[in-house]
């Protein structure tokens, strides 16, 4: 492990050597390997699948596992979309002088060394590939075991692409160990890893918090809501509380929790019901909402899960005040969303829910690096400190000073 990771670590020290431009047309030319190369990808990933289906993984995880040729297509579309975005480094974020006549300026410089450790979806390789090399890092890599075949193949590609622009290959690598023991080294080599990004389900985030030396930034679980005020045009809330559960319900930003405001409770939650029933969502509620709809109980327990699947609790609260005390209580701080019409209600939602992303009258599901226009991220960070929901090229890069004196002494 020291010496793939001091190989990681010499890499780092050309990638802050190569210019803008040439960052650009390697990206350009890892997406259109990714392209040409889609066959040998979904070969690699039908191993995988067979895999699956013999370990029995659940229908989320497999539908995160799943490549087909669209999905390779957007994994190339993104990394494209990463070259077209304006240099994150070297960037002079601040300047003055100061009363000695130093000439300061806050420059954005590139983290370094970046491990991340991931499961289930292959294209977090070539996403997570792409926004560190725009950004002048080094990206360690370490998928999940179910996604073995696939990380390879994909690696390879992108790995091909550096060798033939004279690059080093490690600068997108997977780490050699990809047992518990090997993460358990690679969280503490402060000496060569400058950063930990762990995106997977919470026995993995727990473990790596407690146990890293080198800093972390967390891809925490999703735990999102969506709140209908008695101001929601109904519709609107029933095209985005479906939207926000059905259409995807495996990842971190699914609504896990619908909160209805009891003045209208008893206008949308039938017309719900009926919704979700077409769209085969298991529903559970409090007791007030077993008076108006037929659904199962819903558990402090339930209150507190990340389904990810087509599951979802629901509860009625006697207000905003009352929604966002429920939020406070049981959100992750990742993605939470108010239906109303009433501005002064909004503000209210938005200012007194502490989240990476609250939004007003969409879906949850826009909280992604793409949709934000960042082409892909890292991670949806839940840190309150260094980066901050979707975590694209800027939130790869740190500072620092640049003095120029010329002859001042103190």
């Amino acid at each position: 492990m020291e010496a793939f990771l001091q190989k990681a670590k010499d890499a780092s020290h050309v990638m802050m050597t190569i210019d803008g431009a040439t960052k650009n047309r390697v990206l350009k030319e890892m997406a259109k390997a990714l392209r040409d190369n889609t066959t040998d990808i979904l070969e690699a990933n039908k191993l995988d699948m067979q895999d699956a289906d013999t370990n029995n993984l659940t229908p989320a995880l497999k539908d995160r596992l799943l490549l087909d040729e669209s999905r390779v297509e957007a994994m190339a579309v993104a990394i494209e979309e990463i070259a077209a975005l304006k240099e994150p480094v070297g960037r002079v974020l601040d300047g003055w002088v100061t009363e000695d006549g130093l000439k300061i300026e806050k420059v954005s410089i590139p983290i370094g060394v970046i491990g991340i450790i991931y499961e289930s979806r292959p294209n977090v390789t070539s996403d997570t590939a792409a926004l560190s090399f725009k950004s002048s890092n080094v990206c360690v890599l370490k998928g999940g075991k179910e996604a073995e075949n696939s990380n390879r193949a994909i690696a390879k590609v992108l790995q091909d692409v550096l060798e033939a622009n004279n690059l080093p290959r490690e600068i997108v690598s997977l780490i050699p160990d990809s047992s518990r023991e090997g993460v358990a080294k690679l969280i503490k080599m402060d000496e060569f890893v400058d950063l930990i990004v762990p995106r997977g389900g919470e026995g993995l985030i727990r473990y790596v918090s407690s146990n890293a030396t080198v800093p972390v930034v967390k891809h925490d679980k999703g735990l999102c809501h969506t709140y209908i005020d008695e101001d929601a045009d109904i519709q609107k809330a029933i095209d985005i509380s479906i939207n926000a559960k059905v259409q995807r319900p495996g990842v971190c930003n699914a609504m896990e929790t619908l909160l209805v405001d009891k003045a209208i409770a008893s206008d949308v939650l039938p017309l719900l019901k009926e919704a979700f029933d077409d769209a085969h969502t298991q529903l559970k509620g409090c007791s007030a909402t077993k008076e108006l709809i037929d659904v199962e109980d819903a558990t402090t327990e339930d209150y507190d899960t990340e389904y990810l699947a087509n599951i979802l609790s629901i509860k009625v609260v006697n207000g905003v005040d009352e929604a966002i005390s429920h939020i406070r209580e049981y959100g992750s701080g990742h993605s939470e969303a108010i239906i109303t019409e009433n501005i002064t209600t909004a503000e209210k939602f938005l200012n007194g829910i502490d989240a990476a992303a609250v939004y007003v009258n969409a879906s949850t599901r826009f909280t992604d690096g793409g949709a934000f226009g960042f082409g892909a991220e890292v991670g949806i960070s839940t840190n309150k400190l260094h980066a901050r929901g979707p975590m694209g090229v800027e939130g790869l890069t740190t500072y620092k000073f640049k003095i120029y004196g010329s002859g001042q002494i103190r």
